[in-house]
C-alpha cells in the first residue's frame, strides 16, 4: 500500500504542478497580448507622429521660400528706394 500512496502522491504533485505551469503559461499568454495590444498602438504613435513630421517639414519649407522671396522682395525695394533718395541728392545738389 505504501507504493500505491507514493504513487497517488507524486501524480498529485505533477497534477498540481501541472496547473500551476498552465496557469503560468496563461498569464504569460496574456502578458504577450497585452505586449502586442500595447506595441500596435506605439506603432500607430509612431506612424502618426511621422506624418505629422512630414507635413511639419513641407510647411517648413513652403515658408522659408515665401521668406527667402520676401527678403528679396524688400531688397529690391530698398535698393529701388536708395536709387530714388540718390536722384534726389543729386537734384538737390544740382539746384544748390
Amino acid at each position: 500500500m505504501g507504493l500505491a500512496k507514493d504513487r497517488d502522491d507524486q501524480e498529485m504533485m505533477l497534477k498540481k504542478r501541472n496547473e500551476e505551469l498552465e496557469k503560468a503559461l496563461e498569464e504569460s499568454k496574456r502578458r504577450e497580448a497585452k505586449m502586442i495590444s500595447e506595441l500596435q498602438r506605439t506603432w500607430e504613435r509612431l506612424r502618426v507622429a511621422e506624418e505629422a513630421e512630414e507635413s511639419l517639414c513641407s510647411q517648413l519649407g513652403e515658408l522659408e521660400a515665401e521668406a527667402a522671396n520676401q527678403a528679396r522682395a524688400y531688397q529690391s525695394r530698398i535698393l529701388s528706394l536708395m536709387n530714388e533718395l540718390s536722384q534726389a541728392r543729386n537734384l538737390l545738389h544740382l539746384t544748390n
